[in-house]
């Protein structure tokens, strides 16, 4: 058994537990440090006698699939598996996993964090000391303010319970309706262009597909307050860059914070912007979240490697 291990550089570091435990398992086992991108030649090669791959951003299509005529096992590290032709692998009999939810209050904390950082500026306050400038600017409180979430999965929800703690009015956007959580986070539904125009913070925590690719657009945008700010912490493929830039650079809006970005790292003009607090898609890096992770990796390694049925297995036409 061929195990290839393709994760964040940062992912090793912060779980060296990981490492030791897929050692443990009897098989051979690669790891690949994926950060600065692997090129699709060197994947093709990388995949061709593997029975197990474990990834958390590269792009896993029907072309690396087929090259991999011993591939039985595929393993999103994370949650979102756009990445991962789900489909594709269903027909040539090969189960998806991933782990739904574990990184859910990480991420919640980072789109926070940014909502925050947006609101006072402090990131780019904080250049300006480190610059020897001192200049008082005025910020926008997020306290009693209407928040606009896009999707009330496990992030949503997380996010949710702590807009509660800043009396903010929530509301929400998604095909997914928990009525019970959103009545316990005092959570109303609405409509996509009610939630573009009314709120003062949007945060997209939907996962990406293709229906609803670039749901941030021009004519999005266009509802917007002038004052409000657009957060992303889920996929970058959610937003038209182009339009996003545009409406920073005439100030259609008042911000944008970003963990996430089309092409990453990003090549453009968006993460340069003034206006524009930009993240390396470290949404949901943190220790805890990285280790419960790999704890459920390991575990569906060792059942699929025992013939045990396995957790979290991504059915085919599931919205993504």
């Amino acid at each position: 058994m061929k195990i290839l291990f393709m994760l964040r550089d940062a992912f090793y570091d912060a779980n060296p537990k990981l490492i030791h435990d897929a050692k443990l398992l009897g098989a051979q086992v690669k790891f690949l440090y994926t950060d600065h991108g692997i090129d699709k030649k060197e994947l093709i090669e990388q995949v061709k006698d593997v029975d197990i791959i474990v990834v958390a951003v590269v792009k896993i299509d029907q072309e690396v699939i087929d090259a991999a005529p011993q591939l039985k096992y595929i393993i999103k590290y994370g949650a979102g598996y756009d990445n991962i032709d789900v489909e594709y692998a269903f027909q040539k009999g090969i189960p998806v996993t991933n782990a739904p939810g574990q990184n859910a209050e990480s991420v919640a904390d980072h789109a926070f964090g940014l909502m925050l950082t947006a609101a006072r500026k402090i990131p780019q306050k904080h250049q300006e000391i480190k610059a020897d400038h001192w200049e008082l600017s005025m910020g926008n409180e997020i306290y009693r303010k209407r928040l606009g979430i896009i999707g009330f999965g496990s992030i949503g929800q997380a996010i949710a319970r702590r807009a509660a703690g800043f009396n903010m009015e929530t509301i929400c956007y998604g095909n997914y309706k928990d009525f019970d959580a959103a009545a316990k986070w005092n959570v109303s539904f609405v409509d996509l262009n009610e939630l573009f125009s009314s709120s003062d913070f949007i945060i997209i925590s939907t996962s990406l597909s293709e229906n609803n690719r670039k749901m941030v657009n021009k004519e999005t945008l266009s509802l917007m307050k002038p004052t409000a700010f657009i957060i992303n912490i889920s996929r970058g493929g959610l937003i038209d860059e182009g339009d996003l830039v545009h409406a920073l650079k005439e100030n259609k809006i008042r911000g944008a914070a970003l963990d996430v970005f089309e092409k990453e790292p990003p090549t453009g003009e968006l993460a340069k912007l003034p206006n524009v607090i930009a993240t390396p898609h470290i949404g949901g890096a943190t220790f805890e979240a990285i280790e419960r992770i790999g704890d459920i990796t390991i575990t569906n390694i060792k059942k699929f490697m025992d013939h045990k049925e396995l957790k979290h297995v991504i059915a085919p036409k599931t919205k993504i």
